[in-house]
């Protein structure tokens, strides 16, 4: 077998088999390894880390294999440093984003969710998805309804899903903070749409005093939020009507829908907002696939797109030519991509 043949298996291989990155990741979480080896003030060694788990004496030798490859992945180190006959585990950047007392960047909530059967089931059926001339999606094939029925009937996927949402501000925070001067200048009154409970908008809040906020989502989504604090709740459905500012908020919305809804909630923002003259705009956070910062590859922004075709019809990442043909359908006269964050990006969209 010639080098390139080989090199092709091996690729292969990997691209099979690594589902079981993510799984043996939902086993560290279910087992709740990184928080133990954060508890413990220190690396573990691979006999303390099989104390604390509680695990079965017949497992420590399976816990080592899971560990191995976490290890491998980056999501543990190892040390050795001679003193210990056996492998000591600590915790890496990686691995420190999903500690529940975290405070200050906790993803675990976010990637608790995304692990979750109701999000990796509805992956088995795009294949199926494809072969169908149906409106139905990947996750209807699987579940026979839609992600945001069951989210509106069931409480606890309803919480799992907010507590996603709010787990993943700390990204942007820092960002709106230190770049917002300039997207809210002149500013006074905002509407935050899709805006769960609130917690962004209070970062906006508070850091822009001069900027009322206003969070607009479903009922389910804001019933339980009062009305007494920084920011005001509206429940209400984005599709039918946006309440009146001088802008509108959108992060991570429009990559759930299809052109032509994106096209409808847009038209409703350019409803609520004065024009450019009056200082009117709405402000996108989304990916434009193909741009990231520093460091960061295309490949989540990939991976985000696939995650959106299997829980939404229509639902997709966007490259620049895709949000300009929306920008332009809806009515608004220009855009001007201002900063991008990872592998998101701030558009400021004018009427």
């Amino acid at each position: 077998m010639d080098s390139e043949l080989l090199q092709a298996q091996v690729g292969l291989w990997n691209l099979t088999y690594s589902y079981l990155k993510t799984m043996s990741l939902k086993s560290a979480l279910d087992l709740g390894i990184p928080d133990a080896i954060y508890n413990n003030g220190q690396p573990m060694t691979l006999s303390q880390l099989h104390s604390v788990l509680s695990l079965p004496p017949s497992k420590k030798s399976h816990l080592y294999r899971l560990m191995r490859l976490l290890t491998h992945v980056g999501f543990f180190i190892e040390k050795n440093d001679g003193a210990c006959s056996e492998p000591v585990y600590d915790l890496t950047a990686q691995s420190r984003l999903v500690i529940k007392k975290n405070e200050s960047a906790n993803m675990f909530p976010f990637v608790h969710c995304h692990l979750d059967n109701k999000w990796l089931k509805p992956s088995l059926y795009i294949g199926d998805w494809f072969l169908q001339d149906s409106k139905q999606n990947p996750f209807e094939l699987a579940f026979g309804c839609t992600i945001w029925e069951i989210a509106s009937r069931e409480p606890v996927v309803n919480k799992m899903f907010n507590d996603a949402m709010v787990s993943s501000r700390w990204l942007f925070n820092d960002y709106i903070v230190r770049y917002g001067e300039e997207i809210f200048k002149g500013i006074v009154s905002l509407v935050y749409v899709g805006g769960g409970r609130g917690a962004m908008a209070e970062v906006i809040a508070k850091n822009f005093p001069h900027v009322r906020c206003t969070v607009l989502d479903l009922p389910h989504v804001v019933c339980d939020n009062p009305n007494d604090g920084l920011v005001k709740f509206v429940s209400g459905d984005m599709f039918n009507y946006i309440p009146p500012a001088n802008a509108v908020f959108l992060k991570w919305i429009l990559h759930d829908w299809s052109n032509e809804d994106c096209i409808r909630i847009l038209q409703r923002c350019k409803d609520a907002i004065p024009s450019r003259e009056a200082g009117g705009k709405v402000v996108v956070l989304e990916a434009v696939v193909g741009l990231t910062s520093d460091m960061i590859s295309e490949e989540p922004q990939l991976l985000f797109d696939m995650l959106m075709l299997t829980v939404n019809v229509g639902g997709q990442e966007r490259d620049e030519n895709d949000w300009k043909y929306l920008f332009t359908e809806a009515g608004f006269s220009s855009y001007k991509i201002i900063y991008t964050i990872g592998f998101s990006s701030i558009i400021e969209v004018y009427p």
